[in-house]
């Protein structure tokens, strides 16, 4: 394999990216992770979504108590004329009196006694949407952590790479100056040189590629964070992969009991049931209890006061009765709709599950391959340069053997963060990543 393409395949399988500003500061994931929980717009959402539906939950309970409304008037009446029917004399002489005012009061109230059972389903309708809404709420949570430590991921591994590079970058820029005092005294041939100076400049291309990348995910992750735009995360070994991984799921059985998206569907389809049942209670009549106060006054004719009236409400929609059959359809089918995305869901979280497994499996073989690959091309290196000291091996030899070593640091400082991140993955399919940081201080 070339030069170049060895270097190449080290530094684009890393398929990394990070930031770099003017502050820096040290962050540990558990730190970082809440700090995106507090700050997140996506979580500011999710929590003022979960507040209404918990407003609309209350609208709904207060259609359990008395409707009271109390109303007034006054009326100025023009030239009214006024037939008084109740104690008139035989003559009819008297004069009508005369009427240009009009004072009326009431109050009246209504409790509503039977319904169909519509307003107690309604209630348990918006109940499981309302908790429907907290169980999406801490789903988003899972995912905003996890979309942390993605960034976090990402940008340890380009640090690590930036930084392997410009360890590499020290001997290569010797190599080459080392090199020019040979081609001067005719040890070398010029063609080596140039190798070994060509060498540097791809070096150099990779680690301005690296740090351009540092730059994007640094300044995403800050964006994620709220944090000033020119901050630098400079992320630590401990601050990233310093932990031990435990309860890791051997199967799909905590997915499906912990998964919060999984268990806002199975309570839509609760709240769906009920709304079956709202719909159906348009079959049944509706009793209130009914109540009121009445005072009357219309000038020089009348005066009414404490005029209280109290009794029972009944009203059927009969028609109702043939139309509120689709109603109900209607329902029903909603109701089914909710019942396919949770199978199609459940469906999904096994195939998530057992990928994310695979995934994790791999990464922690990848990880052994890679440490003892850091062995073998060190111990190339040494013997290929032994070689060439003693003129048994040419330069390319040693500059690939160079590129071999430094692609197998990168490779094994990456694939410790990969089995990280992975486990992390494993455990946010499984709904339990919520669980492994700090949920008090959100």
């Amino acid at each position: 394999m070339k030069v170049s393409q060895l270097l190449l395949f080290g530094i684009f399988f890393s398929g990394i990216s990070a930031a770099v500003a003017q502050d820096k500061t040290s962050l540990t994931l558990d730190e970082a992770i809440n700090m995106a929980w507090s700050k997140s717009n996506e979580i500011s959402l999710a929590n003022t979504k979960v507040a209404t539906k918990k407003y609309e939950l209350q609208a709904i309970k207060n259609e359990r108590y008395p409707n009271l409304k109390v109303s007034a008037q006054y009326q100025h009446l023009t030239k009214a004329t006024v037939d008084l029917k109740l104690n008139r004399s035989g003559s009819g002489s008297e004069p009508a009196p005369a009427v240009n005012q009009l004072l009326l009061g009431q109050a009246t109230a209504s409790l509503p006694v039977f319904s169909g059972f519509k307003i107690q389903n309604t209630i348990v309708a918006f109940d499981n949407m309302y908790q429907a809404e907290a169980a999406n709420a801490m789903q988003t949570k899972e995912e905003v952590a996890m979309k942390v430590v993605n960034y976090y991921a990402r940008l340890y591994k380009a640090q690590k790479t930036v930084e392997l590079l410009k360890e590499n970058q020290k001997s290569t820029k010797q190599r080459a100056v080392d090199f020019t005092a040979l081609e001067k005294n005719g040890i070398i041939p010029r063609n080596d040189l140039m190798k070994a100076q060509l060498q540097v400049s791809k070096v150099q291309l990779s680690l301005d590629k690296a740090m351009s990348d540092l730059n994007t995910v640094n300044f995403e992750l800050v964006s994620l964070l709220k944090l000033d735009p020119k901050t630098n995360l400079v992320i630590t070994e401990s601050d990233f992969a310093n932990f031990q991984m435990n309860n890791i799921p051997a199967n799909d059985g905590s997915a499906l009991e912990n998964r919060k998206d999984l268990e806002a569907v199975r309570l839509q389809e609760k709240a769906s049931l009920a709304n079956i049942k709202v719909a159906k209670s348009a079959y049944y009549p509706q009793v209130a209890i009914v109540g009121g106060y009445t005072s009357l006054g219309l000038k020089n004719v009348i005066t009414v006061q404490n005029a209280i009236n109290i009794g029972v409400g009944l009203s059927y929609d009969l028609s109702g009765i043939l139309k509120n059959g689709t109603n109900v359809k209607i329902a029903e089918s909603k109701a089914l709709e909710v019942q396919n995305s949770e199978n199609m869901l459940a469906d999904y979280i096994k195939i998530q599950v057992q990928k994310a497994m695979e995934e994790y499996n791999l990464a922690i073989k990848q990880d052994i391959v890679y440490d003892e690959a850091v062995d073998q091309a060190s111990e190339n290196y040494r013997i290929i340069k032994e070689k060439y000291d003693n003129g048994l091996s040419d330069t390319n030899d040693l500059l690939e053997a160079d590129v071999e070593q430094l692609g197998s640091k990168i490779n094994k400082a990456l694939a410790k963060a990969n089995v990280i991140q992975k486990y992390y993955e494993l455990l946010s399919v499984n709904g339990q990543l919520n669980k492994t940081f700090n949920l008090s201080k959100i």
